[in-house]
């Protein structure tokens, strides 16, 4: 099923096992507070099993099986800042997400995600992001525009053939020695909110660089050479500098969503990388500032593309 006013189907899981005798039933069941919607759907043909079929009162309830349809998302409360595109052309866009954004739909966040806001607003019904972003963090985003070169710059990513670069703003500790590599093992716990370190392999490596210290506070330049979730805010809290205004670490705080008067302070400066599809050298800077370094140059590698 194709993606519809900027949003993708949902698919839909079949339980092993129950007392439904075809799919229509489970699905009544399922989704009973929407049974007059669901019903509209299913008469408009708009609910579909594996090969695409409709589903229609007569189709049997198949265990394991899968179906798809488009549901209704709650109304969302915007989030009040705007996404601003970089660059644009056949293969790629770039954009630069403000704090607070998702980059992607999640939990509470479907329409009032950085991919479904631009595929509306530019009717680009096939942008699919190709790597993400913390809603709390900003910076660059990158965009791909053709399903039939999605996997070419998504295996870059896998590759580690992205050269990405961040800011933050943190405390200063004068007696710790930088330039600094960080190399840990971090594990995040499905269902907990926070990542943390523990013994074993290294999966996480992050360079730590200071570029300006002002009485307790500093500009650090972060290169990870890792992805792992909270890598960069894992790795400052470690070194005794936490983030300024990060609600996870060194503390889990009970933040309202809605709560948008301490943004993290940690941006997506720069990425850098050879296009797969056209060969050229890109890079890419964000244009946004750390409102806590309002004062600072956030220096950077040259001008984007």
């Amino acid at each position: 099923m194709p993606i519809r006013d900027g949003l993708n189907p949902s698919r839909v899981r079949l339980p092993e096992s129950g007392p439904w005798t075809t799919t229509l039933e489970y699905l009544l069941a399922r989704f009973h507070v929407e049974r007059e919607a669901l019903l509209a759907k299913v008469a408009a043909a708009e609910v579909v099993d594996v090969d695409g079929v409709p589903v229609d009162d007569a189709m049997p309830f198949r265990a394991n099986s899968f179906v798809w349809l488009y549901r209704d998302p709650a109304i969302e409360p915007r989030v009040p800042f705007e996404v601003d595109v970089l660059f644009q052309d056949d293969h790629l866009l770039v954009a630069d997400k403000p704090h607070f954004l998702s980059s992607l739909p999640n939990g509470s966040y479907i329409v009032e995600s950085a991919v479904v806001r631009l595929r509306r607003a530019l009717d680009l019904p096939d942008l699919s992001p190709l790597h993400r972003l913390d809603r709390i963090t900003a910076g660059v985003l990158l965009f791909s525009l053709n399903p039939r070169e999605r996997g070419a710059y998504q295996t870059m990513f896998a590759r580690r053939e992205v050269r990405k670069s961040y800011r933050a703003v943190a405390g200063f500790r004068p007696d710790l020695a930088l330039p600094h590599v960080v190399t840990s093992r971090i594990v995040k716990d499905r269902g907990t909110p926070t990542a943390y370190e523990t013994p074993g392999e290294s999966n996480a490596v992050t360079r730590v660089e200071l570029i300006k210290a002002r009485g307790d506070r500093a500009l650090y330049r972060l290169d990870p050479s890792t992805g792992k979730t909270h890598q960069l805010r894992v790795h400052l809290n470690s070194l005794g500098i936490p983030i300024e205004n990060d609600p996870f670490y060194p503390r889990l705080l009970d933040v309202p969503h809605d709560d948008y008067s301490r943004p993290l302070q940690l941006l997506a400066a720069e990425i850098a990388f050879t296009d797969p599809v056209t060969g050229q050298e890109r890079h890419f800077a964000s244009r946004r500032r750390l409102e806590n370094w309002t004062s600072g140059q956030m220096e950077v590698l040259g001008q984007p593309d």
